[in-house]
């Protein structure tokens, strides 16, 4: 099948490739990310692959639709960039990547909570510059704290499991409560009380419209002073505005990103000769207790490998006419809530 493939980097170009020997499609990789400006770089292909910052509006999907294309294959969980009435009119299949290391993206939240809590980054600094002192350093234990997880599938599933190794008394919020959370001691809580209660507080829930800004300016008031933040789910998860207006003030007491609502414009290119016109991403920026990486949570040697794997096979099932697990139902997923 002959597969236009956007916003590649070399890492993706590698595994693409490599995972492509059991499959044979005809891939084309593009740097440029989707929008409507390079919609018609995939002009007589089948299908288009694409990543989380690719543009996928109503306006793009029938350019796709008008020069051929008919499946997009996602090579990603989420499917928010995307807007679904548009292909289930224009009649186009929509497949996914639902789970390609949740294990990486777990780890990497972990990193960040340690990360953050004991200022390592700084410390590093620090020492590079033969500064020495721990003045500002102050961290606290992790042992008997209350951590509050914020959906619970696979990814926070594991979050539970390691926090439950450090000695945390671990609250969690779903609208489907995961058995194997609770089996290693998550209570799950309504949102307010893990909001009031939790010592830190870890997003794992996907973007919806009732996710949309779940953490705002009443989610922060309701929470403890100095509460740490983390986020490796959606960016849009969290009112960054609000969020400034909480470090500000100090109810937040750290907080830690790996997304970013507007991280289209940013994320996954060197920016470092540039000037940034985001003004909130600087704000942020200028805080000692923020620590932000650029949607590298799921970079791993092993999610990588699924992510290509499963794309392709993907791919190949619809290709093949077979019933695809991995496909979105639009149905569902459109369905008013």
């Amino acid at each position: 099948m002959k597969v236009a493939v956007f916003s590649t980097k070399p890492y993706d170009r590698q595994f693409f490739i490599t995972a492509n020997y059991d499959h044979e499609h005809e891939l084309v990789f593009l740097e440029p990310r989707l929008s409507r400006e390079t919609a018609l770089l995939a002009k007589g292909f089948s299908a288009v692959c694409v990543f989380v910052n690719d543009q996928l509006d109503a306006h793009v999907l029938e350019i796709l639709a008008a020069h051929g294309t008919r499946l997009i294959a996602l090579r990603c969980a989420g499917f928010n960039n995307v807007d679904l009435k548009a292909t289930a009119k224009l009649g186009m299949t929509i497949v996914r990547v639902p789970a390609y290391s949740p294990h990486a993206v777990a780890e990497h939240t972990i990193g960040l909570i340690l990360t953050l809590n004991r200022k390592i980054h700084r410390a590093y600094n620090r020492v590079r510059e033969g500064n020495f002192s721990l003045d500002g350093l102050l961290g606290f234990d992790l042992h008997d704290r209350t951590i509050g997880i914020v959906g619970t599938g696979k990814i926070g599933q594991i979050v539970a499991q390691i926090m439950q190794g450090f000695g945390c008394r671990i609250l969690a919020y779903d609208v489907h409560p995961n058995p194997a959370c609770e089996a290693v001691g998550a209570r799950y809580v309504e949102l307010a009380k893990l909001l009031t209660d939790a010592d830190v507080i870890t997003l794992h829930c996907p973007l919806t419209p009732d996710t949309h800004h779940l953490i705002n300016q009443n989610a922060i008031a309701q929470m403890k002073k100095g509460v740490m933040l983390v986020n490796t789910s959606r960016g849009a998860l969290i009112d960054t505005k609000a969020v400034i207006q909480g470090l500000k003030s100090q109810k937040l007491g750290s907080l830690a990103l790996d997304v970013y609502e507007q991280e289209s414009d940013l994320f996954f290119e060197d920016l470092s000769n540039q000037i940034i016109q985001d003004d909130l991403f600087e704000r942020l920026l200028t805080f000692p207790n923020v620590l932000i990486t650029a949607h590298q949570a799921f970079f791993t040697k092993e999610a990588l490998q699924n992510i290509a794997e499963t794309t392709l096979s993907n791919i190949s099932e619809y290709q093949q006419g077979k019933e695809c697990v991995n496909q979105v139902n639009l149905e569902q997923a459109i369905a008013p809530k």
